[in-house]
């Protein structure tokens, strides 16, 4: 027999998580408020819809798990992991199911990660008859990152192997993710979400969007960067604050795009905004250059000239970790190795 676990149970979290619905006996994680949804553009609402980096977390000393899970991704994988160690890497393609047996029978902090790409659907979850059932509240550093495609990061082979999976699970960090492929716009709705959310540090990796929409041109770009930083501040005046530029695509370094703007440019922008606030008072603020992230040495691990593939996210993740928690989040992150 197995113990079923509701998923409006209060002894789990869904970490990561802006909102999460519960309708019609299944539950259905969110990277805004659902039920502000029609206040976000319909395209970031498709995107804030997808689980990524959302982790369904809870302490057990079952030795099996088991649910039911509905997902339309084109190749969903859910990593588990107990204490922090990956177990399991299950494919939910052609499968409402899953199960895992063999855990520690002690005491342990389960983290579900949910598929970073596609929605997901909980109907339900087991485990052990007589195990026990507690939740984890998260000491860890609590750290929001924002961005596109690239750190919604599609690509990646599971939700571990994202470059935000990668640098939160190297440093200890409790992640929120709202990388949005195709709808990392400054949208002023994010900026208030941001704001309003509580956060140990934000990163914001911004233009890759911008340059391929044309949303934003010469004009108004850095405007935008500022505007949003500063309603952050609204709620974390002291808050570190990193904002990055966009990593290389060598198709778009020196072509200029529908709004006059390319992505050298784009860097430049980024960059002055950034001194902008220095100057203005913001000592909190700082700036990684994309192209110490991933240069046109690494263009190779660019299969569409646009996205990193696995190795590409890998190296990413080790890079940002260093340049960003190591020296912009403060001595007390402790590496992992």
């Amino acid at each position: 027999m197995a113990q079923r676990i509701s998923l409006t149970d209060p002894r789990l979290s869904w970490a990561g998580a802006v909102s999460v619905e519960h309708i019609n006996g299944w539950s259905m994680p969110w990277r805004i408020e659902h039920t502000q949804r029609r206040l976000f553009h319909t395209g970031l609402v498709e995107r804030a819809a997808m689980p990524a980096g959302v982790r369904l977390t809870f302490r057990t000393n079952s030795t099996t798990l088991a649910g039911r899970v509905r997902t339309n991704g084109d190749a969903p994988v859910m990593d588990i992991c107990s204490d922090g160690e990956l177990m399991a890497s299950i494919s939910l393609l052609g499968t409402d199911a899953f199960s895992i047996e063999g855990l520690p029978a002690d005491d342990k902090l389960i983290e579900l990660w949910l598929p970073h790409f596609g929605q997901v659907r909980f109907h339900s979850l087991a485990i052990d008859e007589e195990a026990s059932l507690s939740l984890h509240v998260d000491p860890q550093p609590r750290w929001i990152t924002y961005g596109s495609s690239i750190s919604q990061c599609r690509t990646a082979p599971t939700p571990t192997q994202t470059w935000p999976g990668i640098v939160a699970r190297n440093y200890n960090l409790n992640l929120t993710c709202l990388g949005f492929g195709g709808q990392c716009h400054l949208d002023a709705m994010i900026a208030r979400q941001i704001r309003d959310m509580a956060a140990d540090m934000i990163s914001l990796c911004v233009g890759i969007n911008i340059y391929g929409n044309g949303s934003l041109n010469p004009r108004s770009f850095s405007p935008a960067i500022l505007g949003f930083v500063q309603i952050v501040r609204e709620s974390h005046p002291s808050t570190p604050i990193v904002l990055m530029s966009p990593i290389f695509s060598p198709e778009r370094e020196e072509t200029i795009n529908s709004a006059g703007f390319t992505l050298v440019q784009m860097r430049e922008d980024v960059q002055a905004s950034v001194e902008t606030l220095k100057s203005m008072g913001d000592e909190n603020i700082h700036y990684v250059h994309g192209l110490d992230i991933l240069g046109a040495d690494l263009a190779h691990l660019l299969p569409d000239s646009l996205h990193p593939d696995a190795e590409g996210y890998r190296i990413m993740g080790e890079r940002i970790g260093k340049l960003m928690v190591e020296q912009y989040f403060g001595q007390n992150m402790q590496h992992i190795t």
